[in-house]
């Protein structure tokens, strides 16, 4: 009977009527009760009594066409303003389609029941139910391509080193064109928020880098660098007292460079670590079919992504990040205070070096594998 009563101390299933008043961190807190709803509750109150602690760095990654969709503009800018995203992996697709907005150029809503031959005559490119131009695609590519031959860019450099001088001249263009807060780039600028991209050739702005190279430009990614110092993030965290999180949205490959920071540091540099601490997924992919999208968090904990003792900490909500993430970014904005920004890329060199001598003083002592 006692074990009946442990089992049965869940708060008891009696949601308030929704009404007119209803606030949006009443509706999450009260009726998203069960399922994936429940689960959103779960998440979004695990972000805002948790993970935005001063103490937690929070990572973030980016699949899915989150840009295009306006999702930059009206969430994850914000949520870089109040100090809760610290560092981000994104596709290269996402941070493409973002330079749009901030060099004035526009994309518009349609329908995903289009004549896609009649698109494809009218010169229109649809990204589901999102048109626009296809001279935006190359007004874009004109002009990383002037960007990019500029002599700070002649160099081989990290993907965050990239982004970051990159969000310098949006920031300086939406000033003049009047389009402030429109890109992620250029928040990530202001506020120090390093930028990586786990596939940099798998996008239009790594198809310009590689245009470019036929021609000479000195630019070239440094693969490497980007899995080093990404890892750096996350052993400072752990070093310093403190925690680390990983927000996921969607899933693919920038999910995975996020969470296999832990198994760089600990299976491949061989440093003593557990794992990040929290874990949010927002995901419409089914863990049994393959993918690494619905790869749960309990798999994450074998391969030491996720330290087991924070499994709790953990949730899967399994919906589609559009609908998830403006509900999720509107919560933690009405219930947390701002915090201070961390501004890792302003960091980045000095915490590589500690995961080097780390590293160093431990190749010492063993025989590398």
């Amino acid at each position: 009977m006692a074990k009946k009563g442990k089992l049965l101390k869940g708060k008891k299933i009696d949601p308030k009527p929704i009404s007119p008043s209803t606030s949006l961190t009443e509706l999450v807190d009260n009726n998203f009760i069960s399922y994936n709803g429940g689960r959103l509750r779960e998440a979004c109150q695990l972000f805002t009594e948790k993970v935005l602690q001063d103490n937690v760095t929070v990572g973030v990654s980016l699949s899915g066409a989150l840009t295009p969709a306006g999702l930059g503009i009206s969430a994850l800018i914000p949520l870089i303003e109040y100090g809760f995203v610290d560092w981000i992996v994104s596709t290269g697709a996402n941070l493409y389609h973002d330079t749009h907005f901030a060099i004035g150029l526009s994309m518009h809503r349609g329908t995903p029941n289009a004549d896609d031959v009649l698109l494809r005559e009218q010169g229109i490119v649809r990204i589901y139910d999102i048109f626009f131009d296809y001279e935006i695609l190359i007004s874009t590519d004109d002009f990383f391509r002037e960007l990019l031959k500029s002599p700070e860019f002649q160099k081989e450099m990290g993907s965050s080193e990239l982004h970051y001088r990159v969000g310098k001249y949006l920031c300086e263009r939406e000033k003049i064109l009047g389009t402030e807060r429109k890109s992620l780039l250029a928040a990530a600028y202001q506020y120090g928020v390093p930028i990586y991209t786990s596939s940099p050739g798998d996008s239009s702005i790594g198809m310009n880098v590689a245009a470019l190279a036929l021609k000479g430009n000195q630019l070239k990614f440094d693969v490497s660098l980007d899995v080093n110092e990404s890892a750096a993030l996350v052993l400072e965290a752990k070093r310093t007292g403190g925690k680390s999180a990983a927000i996921i949205l969607g899933g693919g490959s920038p999910k995975n460079f996020l969470l296999q920071t832990e198994p760089h540091i600990q299976e491949v540099l061989s440093l003593s670590e557990k794992g990040h601490d929290y874990f949010i997924q927002f995901t419409d992919a089914r863990p049994d079919t393959g993918g690494l999208s619905g790869a749960t968090p309990g798999e994450a904990v074998s391969w030491g992504k996720i330290d087991p003792d924070q499994l709790p900490d953990s949730v899967v909500c399994y919906v589609d990040t559009t609908i998830a993430l403006p509900l999720f970014t509107a919560y933690a904005l009405a219930k947390h205070p701002p915090r201070k920004p961390k501004r890792l890329f302003d960091q980045r060199e000095r915490l590589l070096q500690n995961i080097t001598k780390e590293f160093k003083e431990k190749f010492g002592k063993i025989k590398l594998r």
